[in-house]
């Protein structure tokens, strides 16, 4: 009997520009050609999906009812002076709840969600509307729902983890100690359950994989879960055809897509600057570079500072919808990325490196732009980045940053820089994994 009626649990459905939202929202097109009929639960921080049932539901917990208001409102009315007002109030009220919650529990703010996804769910199973369970995350609130009412009712379960739920401190460190951080052991706590409990389980990457089945050796054995890898892939952003023919200008433009932090800086690249300008003085007038998406790590910070560069590096900070224009956030990205002379894809310098690609790389290898990216212990990723031509350099060899850079400058300078090949991975693939591996599953035992 096919599985048809899936009940898809995800925290953050139909966030503009969120790689846990397009994870999963690009998948959707390809399930209902499929004949899949979704019923998709979420949090109230995206846009309502009218194609097929979706509920958007506030989580119970004041933490994670604090960070959906905020986003509801922002999407409802704008970031003017309603949103600071009636944020700032929302947030003075809960701020003794939220530090209860945070006293007696310690987990990340939208544990709390589970709750109204699982009791919901529950009403839907019941009502026999559902055939299976699909969770994906993003937020583990998804994955614990999941989890409650795989438990509760029996039927079939399939998790897909974005990012590992176990974070390794060092390569010799398996993920096998007991944290003191309490979000941190629930996770594993949750990671053994879902390799115990669940039919099908994905990871994005061979690392990941990899570690998960050595703290859970049960994984691939009879009557637990079965565990395989999918590369989440993308669509082609903003709806994104071949690429076009580059047109150089004045300046060589390094621009960086996403989320920065003290482990992912745009520092390293700052510092390498400082040799080539030594060395090529000319170059000081023509290289900019951009940050796109997120507010600057305190060391990119630091470094402007320090070292002078504000005429630099340009902040421009996250893209959202243009009222005026109707443009997306993430048509708004694509242009930037397709004037972008070379993209950068900073890994960072932990060891989770080793389990994780950055979601931006799938966007990047669609623009058919050189990317230049700066990885830590991912050999997966490495021959990503080689097979399709690339610059590449080791995050913890600062003289191959800054040869890198300076073959880049030069390249540039010449108008040779590299011509990747246009080899991007799409989501229909992963769909089609998917949904073979549940036939194939439904087949044998569900």
């Amino acid at each position: 009997m096919q599985k048809k009626n899936w009940l898809i649990l995800s925290h953050g459905f139909n966030m503009d520009g969120r790689a846990s939202s397009l994870t999963i929202t690009d998948k959707i097109p390809y399930l209902l050609k499929a004949g899949i009929k979704p019923h998709v639960f979420s949090a109230i921080t995206g846009i309502k999906d009218n194609r097929f049932p979706h509920q958007q539901f506030l989580a119970w917990g004041p933490a994670a009812f604090r960070f959906d208001f905020r986003h509801w409102i922002a999407n409802q009315y704008g970031r003017g002076l309603f949103y600071k007002i009636s944020t700032g109030l929302v947030s003075l009220l809960l701020a003794p709840l939220i530090a209860l919650e945070k006293f007696f529990l310690g987990y990340s703010s939208q544990w709390s969600w589970a709750m109204p996804a699982y009791v919901y769910g529950l009403s839907l199973i019941k009502n026999g509307k559902v055939d299976l369970i699909y969770s994906t995350g993003g937020a583990w609130s998804a994955h614990l729902a999941g989890l409650w009412l795989k438990k509760k009712t029996g039927l079939p379960w399939i998790v897909e983890i974005h990012d590992p739920l176990v974070i390794r401190s060092d390569p010799t460190d398996l993920g096998f100690d007991k944290s003191k951080n309490r979000d941190a052991r629930f996770r594993q706590y949750l990671e053994k359950q879902i390799c115990k409990y669940a039919d099908l389980a994905w990871w994005f990457t061979d690392g990941a994989l990899h570690y998960a089945k050595v703290r859970n050796p049960n994984l691939n054995t009879p009557n637990n879960a079965h565990g395989f890898i999918v590369s989440p892939g993308a669509e082609p952003p903003g709806g994104l055809g071949a690429p076009k023919k580059h047109q150089y200008s004045e300046h060589l433009n390094l621009c960086h897509f996403g989320s920065l932090a003290n482990d992912r800086s745009l520092s390293t690249i700052l510092r390498a600057l400082v040799p080539l300008f030594k060395k090529f003085p000319e170059a000081r007038q023509h290289i900019r570079i951009h940050a796109y998406g997120a507010p600057l790590d305190p060391l990119t910070v630091n470094a402007v500072e320090a070292l002078e560069f504000g005429d630099v590096l340009l902040a421009h900070g996250r893209l959202e919808r243009d009222l005026k224009s109707g443009k997306s956030g993430r048509e708004r990205v694509v242009e930037k990325m397709q004037s972008a002379d070379v993209l950068m894809l900073l890994h960072g310098n932990d060891e989770w490196c080793a389990e994780y690609i950055p979601s931006k790389l799938y966007d990047y290898l669609w623009t058919g732009r050189p990317i230049w990216g700066i990885t830590h212990r991912n050999p997966q990723l490495d021959e990503m980045l080689l097979d399709r031509g690339a610059y590449l350099s080791s995050q913890g060899d600062i003289e191959a940053v800054e040869l890198a850079l300076e073959r880049i400058w030069l390249d540039w300078k010449n108008e040779k820089l590299i011509e990747p090949k246009w080899l991007p991975v799409g989501v229909d693939q992963a769909a089609y994994r998917i949904l073979s591996e549940v036939q194939e599953k439904t087949e044998r035992s569900f």
